[in-house]
Order: C-alpha cells, then structure tokens, then sequence
C-alpha cells in the first residue's frame, strides 16, 4: 500500500515560515537545496514572482502536524505500550531512522545512522536489563503478593 504524501509547512524547522523546508520533506531532498533553488530562482529570473509564490504557499499551506506514529526498536507489548524501569511509556515515541544514499537526499549519512541505530540498541538493552533485574527480584515478588491481596 502506497502511502500519500501531503504538503505542509515545517516552520520548526524553517527560517521564515517553514515553506522551503516542507517542500523538501515532501520530495525527499535536503532543505539547503531547496533554499539555493529559491534564492537562485529569486536573484535569475523576476523575483516578485519568487516573492508573491512564497507568500501564497505561507498563507495556502497547513502547518506539519507532529508526527505520531513513526518506527524504531521499542519492543512493546500487545496493549502498544513499552516498559520503561518500573514504569509504561507509550512505545510509538520513537523515531524511524532514514538513510540517504545520495548528497542531496533527505536522511542521515549511512555513518551516523549506524551510530544512532547502535545507540538505541544499547539503551534498550539496558532497559531489558533493568526489566530482568527488577522482575527477578524479591521486591517484584513482593509486591505481585501484595496486589493479590
């Protein structure tokens, strides 16, 4: 299943009103090309056209909405929620790791996408640790009897 890209605005991540950089979210490129492409459009060719075509995607274009589902390595169980030390947190809190395979791509370096991924391993390994730890101990144990209770 293909899934539909929308237009919006990312003025988090903008300089003036997030246009440039919701145009390369939705091509898939990098927002510094995006912003060359405008200015250069706007320096070579008649740039109250540039100017009035910016204002128009500013006052047309919805902002991005905050992102709530996205992928990672958050093991969670069969209500979607993940353990975190003695307590929940919502599993889909978690961000997908995208790879760039050309310079003006979106994403990161193959590199560094590496290194975050490798990162993720090891804090959730250490939440599987602490999890073991505090399920095989007398305190768990304890407390199971006395939620019977």
């Amino acid at each position: 299943m293909i899934k539909s890209k929308t237009l919006y605005r990312d003025p988090t991540r903008g300089k003036v009103a997030g246009v440039c950089a919701g145009i390369a979210d939705y091509f898939s490129v990098e927002v510094w090309l995006v912003r060359i492409v405008t200015i250069t459009a706007f320096l070579l060719t008649t740039g109250t056209f540039i100017f009035v075509c910016y204002i128009a995607a500013w006052l047309i274009l919805d902002k991005k909405p905050a992102e709530d589902s996205a992928s990672g390595f958050t093991a969670s169980g069969t209500d979607g929620h993940a353990f975190s030390g003695k307590g929940y947190r919502n599993a889909s809190s978690t961000e997908k790791v995208c790879v760039k395979s050309k310079v003006w791509q979106a994403g990161m370096p193959p590199k560094q996408a590496f290194v975050n991924i490798q990162q993720r391993f090891n804090r959730s390994e250490n939440r599987l640790r602490k999890l073991e730890s505090y399920v095989t101990s007398k305190e768990f144990q304890l407390n199971r009897e006395l939620n019977r209770l």
